[in-house]
C-alpha cells in the first residue's frame, strides 16, 4: 500500500510548480559561492575542495533549509487543500502509511537535489576555470550523506507542515533552523541538532584536510535514529490528528 501511496504522490508533483523551484532555488546559492570562490581565489587555494566550501556555505545554510521545508509544506498543503485528507482516508489506508509515502517523496526530491547541485558545482568549476581533476568520488559521498540528513530533516519538517496551518511557517521554521544550524556545526555540536545533519553530511564548509569518512558511520547512525523517531512521532500525530 506504501508503494501505491508513494505513486499517488508521485502523480502529484509530476506537474508540480515546485520543479521549477527545484531548478532555479539551487543556481542561486551556485552563483554567490563561485564568484565567492574568484574574488577570494588568492586565499582559496585548494581549487575544487574550495569552491565546495563556498558553494556549500550558502547552500546548506540557507537555500537548501528553505527549500525542504517548501517541499514539505507542499506536500502536506496537498492533503489541507479542499479536505482532501478526508477524502483519501476513505480508502482502506492508514494515517501512517499516508505519512512514510509522502517522506519518500520528500526523499526523492533532495536526492534530485543534491544532485543537481554537484552538476551546477562541476559546471561552476569549469566556468572558474579549475583544471585539476574533479572529485567526482567525492562529490558522490557529499551529497548522498547530505540526501541522507535530509531526510531525516524532512521528517521533522513533515511534522511541522502537519501541526501548522500555515504554508509559510514551517517554511520560515526550517530557514531559522538552517541559521541555527550554523551556529551549532560551529560549536561542534552538529551531532545532536537535527537541523545541523544536512550541511554536516555535505562537509559544508570543512577544508581539505578535514575531508574524512572517519565520522560517517556515526553519521549514518544518528541520521537513522532521527529519522526512526521523527518518522514514528509523525505517524502518530497523524493517526490522532483530526481532519
Amino acid at each position: 500500500m506504501i508503494l501505491q501511496l508513494y505513486k499517488a504522490e508521485r502523480m502529484k508533483l509530476r506537474r508540480s510548480p515546485i520543479w521549477l523551484v527545484f531548478i532555479i532555488v539551487p543556481a542561486v546559492p551556485a552563483f554567490l559561492g563561485t564568484m565567492n570562490y574568484l574574488n577570494n581565489i588568492e586565499i582559496l587555494r585548494s581549487e575544487w575542495f574550495s569552491l565546495w566550501t563556498q558553494h556549500t556555505l550558502f547552500t546548506s545554510y540557507f537555500f537548501l533549509p528553505i527549500l525542504l521545508g517548501l517541499y514539505c509544506s507542499y506536500l502536506m498543503r496537498l492533503e489541507k487543500n479542499n479536505r482532501n485528507l478526508t477524502k483519501l482516508l476513505t480508502l482502506p489506508i492508514s494515517r501512517k502509511e499516508l505519512f512514510v509515502a509522502k517522506l519518500l517523496s520528500a526523499g526523492k526530491i533532495i536526492l534530485f537535489t543534491e544532485v543537481w547541485i554537484g552538476v551546477l558545482f562541476l559546471i561552476s568549476g569549469k566556468i572558474a576555470g579549475l583544471t585539476a581533476k574533479p572529485p567526482v568520488g567525492s562529490l558522490v559521498i557529499w551529497c548522498l550523506f547530505g540526501t541522507l540528513g535530509g531526510i531525516a530533516m524532512a521528517a521533522l519538517q513533515l511534522i511541522v507542515s502537519l501541526l501548522c496551518d500555515s504554508f509559510a511557517l514551517p517554511v520560515g521554521i526550517s530557514f531559522a533552523g538552517g541559521i541555527s544550524g550554523l551556529m551549532v556545526m560551529s560549536k561542534g555540536g552538529c551531532w545532536m541538532y537535527p537541523y545541523s545533519l544536512m550541511a554536516y553530511g555535505m562537509v559544508s564548509n570543512n577544508n581539505k584536510q578535514q575531508l574524512t569518512a572517519e565520522g560517517y558511520p556515526q553519521f549514518v547512525l544518528i541520521c537513522l535514529f532521527y529519522l526512526a523517531v521523527f518518522t514514528a512521532a509523525g505517524a502518530m500525530i497523524m493517526d490522532r490528528r483530526e481532519v
